[in-house]
């Protein structure tokens, strides 16, 4: 790959008056939009996030968009690529970085989150009928209390955490073995897409008892105290299976969003940054549109999810009443068959609750809760990886010059 997220060069130390190398606080940087480049300005980068030491010979890194032409002074180093990280290191780099991706995501983006869930009702009580996503959080707020939009979000970062460095070293290590197996040193769409759906297997099995748990605690009216009473309760009166009731459905609705979310991100790289250096702008737009396709493609399993996973009381009451109607089914009712389980199931209530158009419910918020969400997350996850990349080269290096000496 020809990305250089880090340009190293040596200064020659016996040239008078050469001294082309970048300060620790400051550091050009050019952003690349649609094959355009314009110059975006002098960034100032605090030094706790690019520390510099100040050796003689020492190689210097200059975060770019574009190789700098060496100048004659200057001997040719390797440069260090960003995105191939060493082996030995990569996996717990991607798990770090996507951990902190993943908490930052979801924490900042949850009062959108709590809004989806609560458009997403099929029938919703009058207090909690919401025009849109901003009458949405006006309502709540006036009527529930300031923290009622972010009621439930510690179980959620507890969960984000383990599952997304699941998520993004599963997908960087499945993503290039397949690619170098497919096309030898270039990107492979399939490649993206497969390892977007093995990685969200391993994601939604960590995520979805959170899942559930945070959507019972978004509900209007939810009866729970807080978190630990509201897996008490599911533990007590619905047994270990709620916490996992909805994951087929999960998986059926996060394997297509996923493979549709990472094929269009990585499609978006190569127009905006075609050469894979670590460029925030292209991060966030890539990031947030690949989110917006996804998010809106995938809506209809969505709002199965939510039903599985909230059992919405009039919803169980509607599937109820209709088996028994017949005599064969009113004995299955007799049974007691109190929850809504099974894709075929929802999908056959969320219909009969209100036709096609209740399949898209919520979607203006999923949309607007998946654009910043991913964005965020790719942002946040590429800076980490950067940063910790730099800081093990820059260590690789040090122990190098040492073993010199």
């Amino acid at each position: 790959m020809e990305a250089d997220g880090f340009v190293c060069r040596r200064t020659s130390v016996e040239a008078p008056g050469v001294d082309r190398r970048v300060s620790g606080d400051t550091a050009e940087v050019h952003l690349q939009w649609l094959g355009g480049r314009f110059l975006h300005g002098v960034e100032r980068l605090d030094g706790a996030f690019l520390p510099r030491m100040r050796v003689a010979g020492e190689q210097d890194f200059v975060p770019a968009l574009h190789k700098a032409p060496l100048e004659t002074s200057t001997s040719a180093e390797p440069e260090m690529d960003y995105e191939g990280l060493p082996q030995e290191a990569a996996t717990s780099t991607h798990m770090l970085a996507g951990a902190v991706a993943g908490i930052m995501e979801h924490c900042l983006m949850y009062p959108i989150d709590c809004v989806k869930t609560r458009m997403q009702s099929l029938h919703p009580e009058p207090g909690a009928r919401y025009r849109n996503v901003m009458d949405a959080l006006r309502q709540i707020v006036r009527t529930e209390g300031y923290w009622r939009p972010i009621r439930g979000v510690n179980v959620l970062a507890v969960g984000a955490g383990p599952a997304h460095a699941l998520y993004f070293a599963c997908y960087e290590k499945i993503k290039f073995s397949l690619s170098d197996a497919i096309h030898p040193g270039n990107n492979s769409h399939f490649a993206n897409g497969v390892a977007g759906c093995m990685a969200t297997v391993l994601h939604d099995a960590v995520m979805n008892p959170a899942e559930v748990v945070k959507q019972r605690m978004q509900m209007f009216n939810s009866p729970y105290r807080g978190v630990l009473d509201c897996m008490g309760s599911l533990l007590r009166q619905e047994g270990m299976a709620a916490f996992y009731r909805s994951y087929t459905t999960q998986l059926t609705m996060n394997v297509p969003f996923q493979a549709l979310h990472f094929m269009t991100y990585e499609y978006l790289q190569e127009l905006l940054n075609p050469r894979r250096q670590y460029n925030p702008s292209s991060h966030v737009v890539s990031g947030a549109l690949a989110g917006a396709v996804a998010a809106a493609a995938t809506t209809p399993l969505d709002v199965c999810k939510t039903l599985l996973n909230t059992q919405e009381a009039r919803a169980v009451h509607t599937i109820q009443a209709s088996a028994a109607g017949t005599a064969a089914a009113a004995v299955g009712a007799a049974g007691g068959s109190r929850h809504i389980s099974g894709l075929g199931k929802a999908f056959r209530t969320v219909y009969r609750m209100g036709g096609v158009p209740t399949f898209f419910k919520g979607v203006q918020a999923r949309v607007i809760y998946q654009m910043p969400s991913t964005a965020i997350s790719w942002s946040v996850y590429e800076f980490f990886k950067y940063i910790i990349t730099k800081r093990q080269h820059e260590r690789r290096l040090q122990g190098e010059r040492d073993g010199d000496q």
